[in-house]
């Protein structure tokens, strides 16, 4: 929804204001009046010459309201079709780099480029990241009669790895028509959406090719899009490069879908097509690897079998899990040496290492590898302490400020128009406000603004800015934010689960971003499916009244302790295969445990088939732990968290026995990125990954 839409929906409440003219501002210094009055004047703006609409901008400007700039800027977007330059200009000049001036010259640009104006849209114009401006711009220099250069204007445009817009067309084909953008060109662009499982920046591509070479992009384009259709053809085709190419990128589409039907086609392929050592390799590798995310019996011989050249970081991963699951440890100690340098240097992987030698009998080896890695304040940190019966390393830190810095802070006027936005529940306005205002800052100031963020309330700008920050890991106090306490221990308690688990949970799922709605279509702090949340509504007796009820803080964390206690039964009270299901479904968790749940509970989250729940799972453990520290100084040992599958775990009281926590020498931190699996913005799963858990 855009931005003066999703505005005007959400300042519907204010029209009542307009019509019965009722609202009185207490005084120009009452900030609740101002609010009130801000509401009302964006609910005014489609009428900027109104009585209503001038009494309450002219409050607003009296009293230096920091949001004021959005009153005008919602009166100018209101009818930019009607709109002057120097109309816009006058905005642009009172507000010089700000946000609204940002937006508001967009929108200009924007219109100018329909109307084809590229004289006046070259006066306004300035540099953004927005592809389409861009191509906008090369446009407006092209109808100057400038020339342009491939290394200078079009090459970062070229290598997006995006569908380019339609704006992009017409500089395009003038770069084409040039010679800017030659044969070799094109097909590396179409060479690499294949590679990375792009059809439709394939198809941009292969529109500029023509005769017999856009007829080859087509089909390659065709297979993206529809392997197994135009797979089942090709046994019919020409044998050329092009030819091969379609069919190694499109089984490589397919092996995702259906390693199976992948392997079959191959098996009739593979002797009717001269394959290059690269074509080869590539449809090698895709098959081996999904065959053995669907743990087919044939995976760990296909893994085995691969040259060199056709083995990469996932498929080394699979062959550890392969061999694990067979109970192979030599195996799995060999395929642990085939992984490169730093694929050895994660905490997963020396973990497991440790683990296997001690399989193995090898124990001095292990406990060394042991002492290493229970220094990381991670799950795997973690769970090595316990193996050693040592205590859990966390190093807490605190911020250095200072009155004079903060006060800076605060009264930085980006920050200031983001504070605002966050106190008026305007969340998504809030959360690009202070993009535009972190983008300015240096490290420093960038870290006292997501202190002040935290202490505000306002957790998950804090929770981001902090993990994403190799500097501030140790800020455990901004990074675990212990919010909504009361809420949460009551709803935990009345659920009958460890609130510390709980918290967890939420941190995971949302990283307490409040009005967080996923790819899949789950809401809130909790990451709930609409679906979900009206079943355990009713379950509790609780009044539903649709999905933007998820967003209630409140409400949603409630139904979703509810629903992770639900999980907990289905699973003998197993936090660890609880948060599996909650991650993944009870069905998928139930189909893993009948096939694999002899293994050790450590070993089984390494062999989850989807990468997404493997890691939510350590994730979501660690966190656990942490927020156990948090709430009681001392913790319950992770492995006490993880009983085997079959066992029932006991919920904790205030008799269980507890581990000291304490700052180690050499103590790191490696804790997983605070990346929500609820981000709107997140990338897509890599490769390694079998295919996208369900949401809950």
């Amino acid at each position: 929804m855009g931005f003066r839409l999703k505005w005007r929906h959400s300042l519907l409440c204010a029209a009542s204001f307009i019509a019965a003219s009722k609202l009185v501002v207490a005084s120009p210094a009452d900030l609740d009046a101002q609010r009130e009055a801000f509401r009302a004047a964006l609910a005014a703006a489609s009428q900027p010459d109104s009585d209503t609409s001038r009494h309450w901008k002219t409050l607003l400007r009296e009293n230096h309201y920091p949001l004021y700039p959005y009153v005008e800027l919602a009166a100018l977007r209101g009818n930019l079709k009607s709109r002057t330059a120097s109309e816009i200009k006058a905005f642009l000049d009172r507000f010089p780099d700000t946000l609204p001036a940002n937006d508001l010259r967009k929108a200009w640009l924007r219109e100018l480029a329909r109307r084809g104006d590229w004289a006046r849209f070259r006066q306004f114009a300035a540099s953004f990241t927005d592809l389409d401006l861009q191509c906008d711009a090369l446009q407006a220099r092209l109808s100057a009669g400038d020339t342009l250069s491939f290394a200078k204007d079009l090459e970062a445009i070229w290598h997006s790895e995006r569908a380019l817009p339609d704006a992009c067309a017409p500089v395009l084909a003038t770069a084409r028509a040039q010679g800017l953008l030659t044969d070799a060109e094109v097909w590396a662009r179409i060479e690499r959406s294949a590679a990375s499982g792009n059809p439709a920046a394939a198809k941009d591509a292969a529109a500029l090719l023509t005769g017999k070479q856009r007829a080859e992009a087509d089909r390659i384009t065709a297979t993206l899009n529809d392997p197994a259709t135009q797979l089942a053809k090709a046994k019919t085709w020409t044998d050329t490069p092009r030819t091969r190419d379609a069919i190694a990128w499109g089984l490589t589409r397919l092996a995702r879908r259906s390693s199976l039907d992948a392997q079959t086609l191959w098996a009739d392929l593979e002797t009717r097509f001269k394959w290059d050592a690269t074509q080869k390799d590539r449809v090698l590798n895709a098959i081996a690897l999904y065959r053995a995310t669907s743990y087919s019996p044939d995976a760990l011989a296909r893994l085995k079998a691969l040259p060199d050249a056709a083995d990469d970081d996932a498929t080394r991963e699979w062959h550890v899990r392969m061999a694990l699951v067979g109970g192979d440890y030599a195996e799995t100690l060999s395929a642990l040496d085939r992984m490169t340098q730093t694929q050895k240097a994660d905490a997963r992987w020396r973990y497991l290492r440790a683990r296997i030698l001690a399989k193995l009998g090898r124990d001095s080896e292990a406990r060394s590898i042991f002492a290493a890695v229970a220094r990381e304040a991670n799950y795997h940190g973690f769970l090595a302490a316990d193996w050693l019966d040592q205590p859990y390393s966390i190093c807490p830190d605190t911020l250095a400020g200072g009155d004079a810095a903060e006060a800076r802070i605060a009264q930085q006027a980006d920050l200031a128009r983001a504070f605002e936005f966050h106190a008026l529940d305007m969340l998504r306005e809030a959360r690009r406000e202070w993009a535009f205002a972190m983008a300015k800052l240096d490290d420093n100031d960038r870290r006292l603004a997501a202190d002040r963020a935290y202490r505000l309330g306002w957790y998950d700008r804090a929770v981001f800015a902090f993990s994403a920050d190799p500097g501030t890991q140790r800020l455990y106090e901004q990074r675990f934010p212990l919010g909504m306490a009361d809420v949460m221990h009551r709803s935990a308690n009345q659920a009958g689960i460890d609130p510390s688990w709980a918290y967890g949970i939420l941190r995971a799922e949302s990283a307490w971003m409040s009005d967080a709605r996923s790819h899949a279509n789950a809401y809130g702090l909790m990451q709930l499916l609409p679906a979900v949340g009206k079943q355990v509504a009713k379950s509790l007796k609780l009044p539903y009244a649709g999905p933007q009820d998820l967003f209630k803080p409140d409400f949603n964390i409630r139904l979703g302790t509810a629903y992770l206690a639900q999980m907990a039964d289905a699973f003998q009270g197993s936090p660890w295969l609880a948060s599996a299901a909650y991650n993944a479904g009870e069905g998928a968790v139930d189909r893993w445990v009948a096939a694999r749940g002899t293994l050790d509970p450590d070993f089984f989250v390494e062999t989850i088939p989807y990468k997404e729940t493997r890691e939510y799972v350590a994730r979501v453990m660690a966190f656990s732990v942490i927020y156990d520290w948090r709430l009681n100084g001392k913790v319950l040992t992770l492995s006490s968290r993880m009983p085997r599958i079959g066992q029932a775990y006991v919920l904790p009281d205030a008799d269980t026995p507890r581990k000291a926590v304490i700052c180690a020498p050499g103590e790191t931190v490696a804790t997983p990125n605070a990346a929500p699996t609820a981000a709107q913005d997140s990338a897509p799963t890599p490769a390694v990954a079998s295919p996208t858990p369900p949401a809950h």
